[in-house]
């Protein structure tokens, strides 16, 4: 589609929808910027835009005439497909894009896109690394906060775009076109947005609903929800297993990761990598998975998977205090991911929980402190929710706190030296914090003041 001279409605003025009006201002688009946020000053988004953009900013409702004018909308991530305007804009039947779609029709080169529940961000990152340590041009985007549309324009032909891709953003791709997809796993989460398993499966799903059986999608073997979609995806399947030998695939073997398509190749140790815990060990297959399908070398690989570090705010170590080890996992912000934390734990721990109600489940969570957790330490929005779960499962080493501040030092005076203390919340940040990046920040200066 051509975008020079058509008109296009942004919603969201956050960096997402930012991020597209200066893309769709190259293009030369008439772009109106919508933002539900009545309260919100034109000087502040201008600040955010450069000298001379021009753009028409709507706040608080999005008035009939102005829709009138819609040719295509873009959607920020946030910005839920059951809204009124949305409905209307679909009965309308005009465009919904999202800004990874924006930016795929924008963009040129190779595209390796990575989405699932958890692990999204540690893949995404260590699949960028590796892929940098063999191609000169490489963009790693989307969900883990570089928006893809801010590098469009610095894409050439042999560039590569390893890109983080959220269930809220494959809602509204239509022809987004990964060469090599990934789908690392999927639990329940973000049911208050999509309201049934089924249709986030879906959303998930839709990462490969363009490649072809010459293309990979690369799915965990121990995932049920992607055992029963696999036949169903239009790419060719290629699996990961922390617990199975495969006969085509990239497996855990013992303590080795070991890759086999034609031929069986030995990756790496476990021992050889700085990562913790077997959730980690399948987001280094997934990623290896991407990289061996790209044509990189394996030299590459293991140098890459070798040196790599773990992504901030996920099981990330903070410090030691007095014989206490404290860990950042603010990016838990599920129960599954805070089970993968709790799993990776080697010694008694602390741990802090809490935040935003996304309508979760907490039982298998509190399942998995047997054995691991001394004290649970909560906060936010869903701490009574989750200590009336604990309760029912017999776990009643609990305390409440009504600040991050104060759990932190909770943890400081139940925790004994070998013990660990780990901010692992399995719910979201936004009752409390402006994301997960900002609690963690946080958590991380209240244990170096400690």
């Amino acid at each position: 589609m051509e975008l020079k001279d058509k008109t296009f409605l942004v919603a969201g003025a956050g960096i997402s929808g930012i991020a597209a009006v200066k893309l769709l201002a190259k293009m030369q688009a008439e772009i109106i910027l919508f933002d539900s946020n009545a309260g919100l000053k034109y000087e502040t988004v201008q600040e955010n835009l450069p000298d001379g953009l021009e753009f028409d900013l709507v706040l608080g409702e999005l008035p009939q005439q102005v829709m009138d004018r819609v040719q295509v909308a873009v959607l920020s991530p946030g910005v839920p497909m059951d809204l009124p305007f949305v409905v209307e804009l679909q009965e309308r039947k005009i465009p919904i894009w999202g800004e990874i779609e924006l930016a795929y029709l924008c963009g040129k080169g190779k595209v390796f896109a990575i989405t699932g529940t958890n692990g999204k961000t540690t893949t995404t990152a260590l699949t960028g690394a590796i892929m940098k340590e063999y191609f000169e041009s490489v963009f790693v985007v989307g969900n883990i906060g570089m928006p893809y549309t801010e590098y469009v324009s610095k894409m050439d032909g042999d560039s590569v775009t390893v890109a983080e891709i959220s269930s809220f953003q494959l809602e509204t791709v239509h022809k987004f076109h990964p060469q090599i997809s990934a789908i690392l796993n999927i639990t329940p989460d973000h049911l208050n947005r999509h309201h049934t398993m089924e249709c986030y499966v879906a959303a998930k799903a839709n990462i490969a609903k363009n490649q072809t059986k010459k293309e990979v999608c690369i799915l965990n073997y121990e995932d049920s929800y992607l055992q029963k979609i696999a036949a169903d995806l239009p790419a060719d399947v290629f699996w990961f297993s922390s617990a199975h030998i495969l006969e085509r695939g990239i497996w855990l073997e013992g303590e080795q990761i070991v890759y086999c398509d034609t031929e069986k190749v030995p990756i790496c140790s476990i021992h050889d990598m700085e990562l913790l815990g077997k959730h980690n060990y399948e987001n280094v297959m997934a990623a290896v998975a991407i990289a061996m399908h790209a044509g990189v070398p394996v030299s590459c690989i293991r140098k890459a998977v070798r040196e790599f570090h773990a992504v901030e705010h996920r099981i990330e170590f903070v410090r030691e205090v007095n014989g206490v080890k404290y860990y950042n996992d603010s990016k838990g912000t599920n129960p599954d991911a805070a089970i993968k934390a709790v799993e990776a734990m080697v010694s008694p721990t602390v741990v802090i929980g809490g935040g935003y109600d996304k309508q979760s489940s907490y039982d298998e969570w509190i399942d998995a402190f047997a054995g691991k957790v001394k004290c649970l330490v909560l906060l936010g929005e869903t701490k009574e929710a989750i200590a009336e779960t604990a309760r029912k499962k017999g776990f009643t080493e609990i305390i409440m706190a009504d600040s991050l501040k104060e759990a932190v030092m909770e943890s400081s005076l139940q925790a004994v030296p070998g013990d660990a203390v780990l901010l692992s919340p399995a719910c979201a940040s936004w009752d409390m914090f402006k994301n997960y990046e900002e609690r963690g920040k946080l958590f991380k200066e209240y244990v170096n003041a400690l």
